[in-house]
């Protein structure tokens, strides 16, 4: 049976009991189930929207992001490896390679440039990660660039050592004569005096004394420039055009043993020790020119002579005595 509730009556200054109708009950079952609806549902979208509970689909979909931010950290990790590496190569590149072949180096800003401009990464943006993706992508970016222009300066070098190689085989760095023909070394380049005039002039070659038929050596590889009688005061002569600038003249010959056009390597015989043209005995006469201007050949000899040999050459060079041409 259910309990009877009460209120005072303040006129009659008495409790009389509540009457409850129908009409009453019905609405307080109605309005506590729109009550408990409205706080199931709430309570419902709080959780729902909480850490509390997960759907399934959404436990799936937290343990593959966690599974791609494992994936970017190491990948992040691998990109600073990759960073350490080509570090260490454009710093060899820079101080090594480069500095060896005497080409410029390649700035730092030139390598690690970014990409200005228009926002590359915007389809990047907005994502609880960006951050993250955004800055994987850009390194990557930044790796790529370095990559490439670490390959061309690679494909560079490589040319140049190419030039390099061919560079010092042209180079005339060995003595024309060969110490066990020569007799002597006469006169070196630098103010002499001429055997004709007596009078001191500039002597542009080196002057070795050796026998007639003494068999003279191609210093440096090349092409035969000239091979004939037909420049004044040298007689038989032969001009060796090595590339790079660099021509050697060989003066005073009796014969040659080339054409013109044909090509010689370092070592081989070219001619013979003569007197023709203007000298006073057998005698070849060499010089070394440099982009048209006549140089020092004591610079050269470097290929085949001992330090001991090169001193006692050096030492004969420099006496200012009388040319035999």
């Amino acid at each position: 049976m259910s309990k009877v509730k009460y209120y005072y009556d303040q006129e009659t200054l008495s409790y009389r009991p509540i009457k409850v109708t129908n009409k009453n009950r019905v609405s307080n079952i109605i309005l506590f189930t729109l009550a408990s609806l409205f706080f199931g549902i709430t309570g419902l979208l709080i959780l729902l929207n909480s850490d509390v509970i997960n759907t399934p689909s959404e436990v799936v979909q937290k343990r593959s992001l966690k599974n791609y931010e494992l994936q970017f950290e190491i990948l992040n990790k691998k990109l600073s490896q990759l960073e350490a590496v080509i570090s260490n190569v454009e710093d060899r590149d820079n101080n090594l390679y480069r500095v060896y072949f005497e080409a410029s180096t390649i700035p730092e800003e030139q390598r690690k440039a970014g990409f200005g401009g228009v926002n590359r990464y915007s389809e990047l943006e907005g994502y609880d990660n960006s951050e993250l993706i955004i800055n994987t992508a850009k390194r990557l970016d930044i790796l790529i660039k370095q990559t490439v222009v670490q390959s061309r300066s690679l494909d560079e070098i490589e040319k140049l050592a190419e030039n390099k190689e061919a560079l010092i085989e042209a180079i005339p760095t060995i003595q024309p004569i060969k110490n066990k023909d020569l007799t002597r070394m006469a006169s070196g380049y630098g103010y002499r005096i001429d055997p004709f005039t007596k009078k001191r002039r500039f002597h542009y070659g080196m002057d070795f004394i050796a026998k007639r038929g003494a068999p003279i050596y191609a210093t440096g590889n090349g092409i035969i420039k000239r091979a004939d009688n037909r420049s004044s005061g040298y007689g038989n002569h032969i001009r060796i055009d090595h590339g790079f600038g660099y021509i050697s003249l060989y003066a005073h010959l009796s014969k040659y043993n080339v054409r013109r056009g044909q090509k010689v390597k370092r070592g081989d015989i070219i001619g013979y020790v003569g007197n023709t043209g203007r000298s006073v005995g057998p005698h070849l006469h060499y010089e070394i020119f440099k982009d048209n201007k006549k140089i020092n050949p004591l610079n050269f000899y470097y290929g085949n002579l001992s330090p001991k040999e090169f001193e006692a050459l050096l030492t004969q060079s420099n006496q200012e005595n009388q040319s035999m041409d």
